[in-house]
């Protein structure tokens, strides 16, 4: 018993080592992974999720959208941000989605 088993050693190694990557590992799919024949899917799929009953959403829009999208995340960093004014709360009852007019008219 005196004899140390190296290759158990050696075995156990490599088993923590797998293990510690299917741990690590990110399954999560990028923009890059989605090829350009399942955008429009992928944009029927946004509108039917996000369309409500009074208020639908247009595939071709969302597609639009998300072209976009790709095209803005493989632009360079800016070199700043500029902050965006958030719209307040909506009222339930709006009549239509046009900003209000500016009062500097």
């Amino acid at each position: 018993m005196a004899e140390f088993q190296w290759w158990l050693l050696l075995v156990g190694l490599v088993a923590g080592g797998g293990l510690v990557a299917v741990v690590f590992l990110d399954g999560a799919r990028r923009d890059q992974d989605i090829d350009d024949a399942e955008l429009p899917a992928e944009a029927s799929w946004i509108a039917a999720r996000l369309g409500t009953g009074e208020r639908s959403l247009e595939p071709r829009m969302v597609e639009a959208v998300l072209r976009e999208h790709r095209e803005y995340r493989q632009l360079p960093p800016p070199d700043r941000l500029d902050p965006v004014a958030s719209p307040g709360p909506r009222a339930s009852g709006a009549a239509d989605d046009r900003p209000a007019p500016s009062g500097d008219s």
